[in-house]
């Protein structure tokens, strides 16, 4: 069987129009992968940049970030000390009324026993 230019080959439309819908497809089908690969290669290459850009902190960061928590730290112990010194002028001030009055009993008491005439 030669085959040159002028040969001529008899195929029904029906397989025609199948092969040409399926070369379609496929090319379709290639276009899109291309497009969701170099979508999905793009946002990686930016979400590779945008993680070493934030990793890139300098020593003065770094000092301040130390710096800031050790004033968060010491923010925290000034708050409990004054918690308990509140807690403490509380208790010294209810003292100081139980005292006043204890004095003013005894006062009382030492009107009385001198009313009575007795010297102790």
């Amino acid at each position: 069987m030669k085959v040159s230019d002028s040969t001529s080959v008899a195929m029904p439309i029906k397989n025609m129009i199948g092969i040409i819908v399926g070369v379609s497809m496929g090319i379709f089908a290639y276009t899109e992968i291309t497009a969701r690969l170099t979508s999905l290669e793009t946002s990686r290459e930016l979400m590779n940049a945008d993680l070493l850009k934030a990793s890139e902190q300098t020593t003065v960061d770094k000092e301040q970030f130390i710096l800031i928590e050790d004033l968060y730290k010491t923010t925290d112990q000034h708050t409990e000390l004054l918690n308990k010194n509140i807690h403490n002028q509380v208790m010294l001030q209810h003292l100081e009324k139980q005292l006043e009055k204890a004095s003013a009993d005894i006062e009382e008491l030492k009107d009385k026993v001198r009313a009575n005439g007795n010297s102790h």
